[in-house]
């Protein structure tokens, strides 16, 4: 649970710092992921092809240089 202190009353800088929170603790996409139940396969399968991409764009970035 995120606890945010309003101060004199401001509430939009309250709003403020419980948006930057969330964004910071990942809330959101734990929130989305756990919508709906993935094989850890599946998971894995992603995970893979995702560092597949990064590898492939740091190489292309590397022969560039």
């Amino acid at each position: 649970m995120l606890i945010i202190e309003v101060k004199n009353g401001n509430i939009e800088q309250a709003l403020k710092k419980y948006k930057s929170k969330v964004i910071k603790t990942k809330q959101l996409l734990k929130l989305r992921d756990h919508k709906e139940f993935t094989k850890k396969s599946v998971d894995r399968r992603i995970n893979i092809k995702k560092a597949r991409y990064v590898q492939a764009l740091k190489s292309q970035s590397e022969k560039e240089s």
